[in-house]
């Protein structure tokens, strides 16, 4: 049997200043994928240059910021939110939604297509593969701040998470960081190493999140303040990811079906 490491989760404190490992992660996430995306758009015939790669970044910095907390608010602290809404600002008290975070992602970089004269699809294309990254060490700061816990479980790698109870539980956060990292990660960068139909990377990262998202969450205990929201078993969680797994295999079919253009290229 394991026992969670208690870490604490403040990886820095300069007197009134704390740095916060899950801040650590989402900033390693955001400059991983500036690096890699600057590799790829060095490419002869990227069409990209790395001030663009840049630009993007930041836009998708603060989609996720911003969308994610917006996100969390509605999908999972709905009562909460209602009761007092000013706590939308309050982002050092945690929560953040994937799903949300996506939405605001989606809205940051129709901006800055617009000023780059870019298609949206186009955008989202370059730019799937990296996500992934944020999202494994994201789950990762999950673990470290031991939220987010698994249901209760007899496998031999149960972990006790001593702050919640002395039960065994899946470390859930490191199932997701498996999947919706590494796993994702390797699939996406691989699919989108050589060119594809306009839409077709970005039908794949939907289908590929949805799917894993809604088959870890069986292992994830449910939101305390939403519990199973359908059939007695399907989480929020399950439930938001039912709509990416639909649209992926739509946009994996228009793709192909319509041999629509190879993104990048007009």
């Amino acid at each position: 049997m394991l026992i969670h490491p208690s870490i604490d989760p403040v990886a820095l404190a300069i007197g009134p200043l704390k740095i916060h490992w899950y801040g650590l992660m989402y900033l390693a996430g955001f400059l991983s994928g500036m690096w890699l995306l600057g590799r790829r758009a060095a490419k002869p015939g990227s069409g990209w240059t790395k001030d663009e790669v840049s630009d993007l970044i930041f836009y998708g910095a603060i989609g996720v910021v911003l969308g994610g907390r917006l996100g969390y608010m509605l999908f999972y602290g709905g009562p909460h939110f209602m009761r007092d809404p000013s706590s939308i600002f309050r982002v050092w008290e945690g929560g953040m939604s994937f799903h949300g975070g996506l939405l605001g992602v989606m809205f940051a970089v129709w901006l800055f297509g617009r000023r780059t004269k870019r298609s949206l699809w186009d955008i989202l294309d370059f730019g799937a593969p990296i996500v992934p990254i944020g999202l494994g060490l994201g789950r990762l700061g999950n673990f470290i701040n031991g939220e987010l816990v698994g249901r209760t479980t007899d496998v031999p790698w149960g972990m006790i998470f001593p702050h919640v109870d002395q039960l065994p539980r899946h470390p859930s956060q490191l199932y997701e960081m498996f999947f919706e990292g590494l796993v994702m990660f390797s699939i996406l960068w691989w699919f989108s190493s050589t060119p594809r139909p306009r839409y077709a990377v970005s039908g794949m990262f939907a289908l590929l999140y949805g799917v894993f998202r809604f088959s870890v969450e069986f292992t994830r205990e449910p939101d305390a303040q939403l519990g199973f929201i359908a059939l007695d078993w399907m989480t929020m969680g399950q439930l938001l990811s039912i709509p990416l797994i639909v649209v992926g295999l739509v946009l994996l079919k228009i793709a192909y079906a319509r041999k629509a253009p190879e993104y990048g290229r007009k």
